[in-house]
Order: structure tokens, then C-alpha cells, then sequence
């Protein structure tokens, strides 16, 4: 099959930071002529990776049902199946290349059927030299930057009989009104700010998702207002590093103010996604107390408790820094929840930078923690960087990590122990039917029994049992 190439994505375009600049911004319209492409048809999405993929799918969802094409989770049923892609660790990049090529054989056997690749790794000039080359099988590549040309991709794909590779390594813009479809209809994320402006050494993002560009104010209360009155019970705001929101608008206002707007809007819940410790500032905290539908929850990424790591990390604070924010958070907001993200065996991490770790975690006794072994990224400037550490060594201190960040979970959850919490339901227990699940306020997840319960309640349950992960009752 020919191959169409509009744009092909460059890691070095990618990297580009201009001065700060009025970030183009467009109004979404359907092409009359799209919109009855998908009719009889049907399309379904598979999503890896982090928040901001998943909302991106369910914008890519919006826009197929606005071709008139219809859901499913059937494979072989699919006329369009769009594979949404992460890019952050390289595991994540080799189970997408197996799936890919497990449709060879469907694709054969349906040869009309459009198979897509989007998200963080079609942004990578190596990963799409790869499909191109050797999965003949995929017809339309497209970024991070240019969803809302899906459906004229899929158009051209389905009449031209090419491959249409579209991917733009630019500094991004903003799309408003792109049609979505909430894969649930209680809890929402919303897109405050696109991007990410602050290339930490190992981190791939920062090329696959463009400069940091904030939606308006206006704009995003407008969604939560809608949100709110449709029915949903709890919004998370979205963004690479949310404490970063506003820097590039002209205006006078930041992260705090808006999640001080949004809290008045009366929504039961509102929570966000993710905080830079860098950026975080009393504003914040003062939005965080006086609004009481602001979830108690805080995500606060450290990566590392060695300043010699930090800086070879360009995490642009030091462990001192880190704890005494910690410290400000604990005293202003005592009942807040505090999680994490760490790696373990970045280059050369020496035994006393582990230890250095390991002392910040027993320091900040962390409810939970999203723990990972170093993957090298390249074109990041870690990729490049010696290491003498072998892979085992990385793995057992992974290891050590994960059993005392689990001690201070189960340490942190006894506290609940008898207490009655709130829970907003999200559906059936996935390990038992029998049982329902949901989250507490601090974003703890609780397994219960109960009668006439529905998805989008919020229920009082007593709690009769603690795990590390998880918390047990029974509704009252």
C-alpha cells in the first residue's frame, strides 16, 4: 500500500521553546461531508498510559460517534480500531507494538478496516520509522497535536487506499468544542493546560505533548458548569504540571485562583492532576481550605530524595525544598492524603542516593506511591548518560522501595479503621461481583456490600477492614 506523508514527526523541532506567545487557539466544526462516513460502522479505541490519554480517546471517541460511527469491544466487529499510545517507559512501547501486531491477521481477513496509531508514541520520530517499515498493516499515524483531524485521516485513509502519516512536532495550540464521549457519566477529567515546559533529563513528554498552552478561565468553568449540569458528581483537572496553569496567558491570575473558581462552581468533587513541586504555592493551599468540595487528596511527585539526583534530573528544587513543602501541606491541610511518584536506578544512583530516597519516604510517610525502575528514553538527556548500575541492582531496590511505601500505606489506611467514610460509586468490585467499589474523599479505594446502590452515588460505609491498597465494608 502507498504511503501519504503530510508530516512526519522531529525530535528536534520538538525540543524548539519559543518566547512566551499568544498560543493559537480554534473553534472545532465537523465537515458536513464527515459526518455520515461511520454509518452501519463501528469503532473501538484502546487506551494506554496516563490521564491525559484517556481523555484525549474520549475526544477521539466524540469525534467517530460524530461520523456516525457506533462503540464496540469487539475486535473482530471494528471497522476502525485506534490504538492511543504512551510513550513513557519502554515497556509501555513494546506492548503496543505486540498488539499491533496481533491485528496483521484480522486486517487480513478485513482489509477495509482502518487501523490507527495516536498518542505520545506516533510523536516519536524512531517508534513511526518502525511502524512504517515494519507494520504495513496500520493506515493512519497521527499525534498528539492534530486529534481533531481524525476524522478527515480516517477519510482520506478509507478512499485513497494509502497510509496517511500526519504527525506535527510543534509548539501545539488549543482546539476547543472537539466533541467527546465520557466513558463514564459521574466523574469527568477537564483539560485545563496542555504540554509540559520543564524537560526533566528522563522524561519524554515534554516532546510528544508541546509547550505549556492554559485554556481560559472562562473556557474551563463554561465545562464544569456543563458538567455539573448534566449530572456528574466529581471533575479532576488536568494538565502535565496544573500548578504551571496561566504562566502563559496575559493575565494576573494562576492554578490557585482557577481551582478556587471552579470549587464555587458546586460541583460535589473536585480534584487535579498533577502538581510540580516547583511550582506549587500558597495560593493553592488556600484555595485547597477554604473550598470544601476540593478532595483531600494531593499528588505531589519527588522522583528522588537525593539532590544529587534531583540535579541531574533538573527536578529545580532540592530535598530540603520537598520537605519543607511537605511540611507547609501537612501543618495548612492536616487531613490531605499525600501520594507520590519515585524512580529508582536513574544513572549511577549510588547507594547513598537510595538511602536518600528511602529517608524521604519514612519523612513523608506517603499514602501511596507510583513506583518505577529508570526506562531510558532517547533523544531525553539521560538516555546518554553513563551507568554502572547493573538492571538486578535497580530491581531489588525497587523492590525494598515498594515494601516500605506499602508498610506507610497499610499505616495510613488502619486509620480508617471503623470510621464511616463517604463513597462515590463507580460500579462493581472487579475481583467481586458481589461487591461494589469506589473512592473516599482521600481517593482511597473501598470494596463494599450494600443493596440498591448505582454508579454515581455517594454512600456512607462503615469501614471493617484495612489493607495496604484498599479498604473493606459494608454500606449503611
Amino acid at each position: 500500500m502507498k504511503k501519504k506523508i503530510i508530516e512526519m514527526p522531529c525530535l528536534n523541532e520538538a525540543r524548539k521553546r519559543e518566547v512566551k506567545k499568544d498560543i493559537p487557539t480554534s473553534v472545532f466544526k465537523m465537515d458536513d461531508t464527515l459526518s455520515k462516513l461511520g454509518e452501519g460502522k463501528y469503532y473501538l479505541i484502546i487506551t494506554h498510559g496516563c490521564q491525559a490519554n484517556q481523555r484525549d480517546s474520549e475526544s477521539m471517541a466524540g469525534l467517530l460517534e460524530a461520523m456516525s460511527y457506533k462503540p464496540t469491544e469487539e475486535k473482530e466487529k471494528a471497522d476502525v480500531i485506534i490504538i492511543n499510545t504512551c510513550a513513557v517507559r519502554q515497556n509501555a512501547e513494546e506492548k503496543v507494538l505486540g498488539e499491533i501486531g496481533d491485528l496483521k491477521k484480522l486486517k487480513k481477513n478485513k482489509p477495509d478496516m482502518i487501523i490507527g496509531i495516536g498518542g505520545c508514541m506516533a510523536q516519536e520520530e524512531e517508534a513511526v520509522k518502525i511502524i512504517m517499515e515494519k507494520y504495513h498493516q496500520v493506515d493512519v499515524v497521527f499525534g498528539t497535536h492534530n486529534i481533531a483531524n481524525l476524522p478527515k485521516l480516517i477519510k482520506d485513509a478509507t478512499e485513497s487506499h494509502q497510509r496517511i502519516f500526519e504527525v506535527f512536532s510543534k509548539l501545539g495550540e488549543i482546539v476547543e468544542d472537539v466533541p467527546a464521549t465520557r466513558f463514564v457519566n459521574h466523574k469527568a477529567w477537564v483539560n485545563i493546560m496542555y504540554g509540559c515546559d520543564k524537560f526533566c533529563t528522563y522524561c519524554i513528554v515534554p516532546y510528544t505533548r508541546g509547550t505549556e498552552r492554559s485554556r481560559s478561565m472562562e473556557d474551563i468553568l463554561n465545562e464544569v458548569t456543563d458538567l455539573k449540569n448534566k449530572g456528574f458528581k466529581e471533575i479532576c483537572l488536568l494538565g502535565q504540571n496544573v500548578n504551571a496553569y496561566g504562566k502563559d496567558l496575559k493575565t494576573d491570575y494562576g492554578f490557585g485562583e482557577l481551582l478556587d473558581r471552579v470549587a464555587k462552581v458546586g460541583i460535589e468533587r473536585v480534584r487535579f492532576v498533577t502538581s510540580h513541586p516547583w511550582d506549587f504555592d500558597e495560593t493553592m493551599i488556600k484555595a485547597m481550605k477554604d473550598n470544601a468540595n476540593i478532595m483531600p487528596y494531593l499528588h505531589l511527585p519527588l522522583q528522588s530524595g537525593s539532590d544529587h539526583i534531583l540535579h541531574k534530573m533538573n527536578r529545580r528544587y532540592t530535598a530540603e525544598q520537598y520537605r519543607n513543602l511537605v511540611d507547609l501541606i501537612r501543618k495548612e491541610l492536616p487531613n490531605y492524603a499525600i501520594t507520590t511518584d519515585i524512580i529508582v536506578g536513574f544513572p549511577n544512583e549510588s547507594d547513598e542516593d537510595f538511602n536518600d530516597t528511602l529517608k524521604m519516604v519514612d519523612y513523608c510517610k506517603y499514602d501511596n506511591a507510583f513506583t518505577f525502575v529508570y526506562s531510558k528514553r532517547e533523544g531525553t538527556p539521560a538516555a546518554v548518560m553513563p551507568d554502572s548500575i547493573p538492571q538486578s541492582l535497580k530491581e531489588e531496590r525497587l523492590q525494598i522501595l515498594n515494601k516500605k511505601i506499602g508498610e506507610y500505606a497499610n499505616m495510613n489506611n488502619q486509620k480508617f479503621m471503623d470510621q464511616v467514610v463517604e463513597v462515590l460509586v463507580d460500579g462493581k468490585s472487579k475481583k467481586n461481583d458481589k461487591t461494589y467499589s469506589g473512592y473516599t474523599p482521600e481517593n482511597k479505594l473501598v470494596n463494599f456490600t450494600g443493596e440498591n446502590v448505582a454508579i454515581g452515588d455517594i454512600v456512607k460505609v462503615k469501614i471493617t477492614s484495612c489493607m495496604s491498597f484498599s479498604l473493606n465494608g459494608y454500606m449503611l
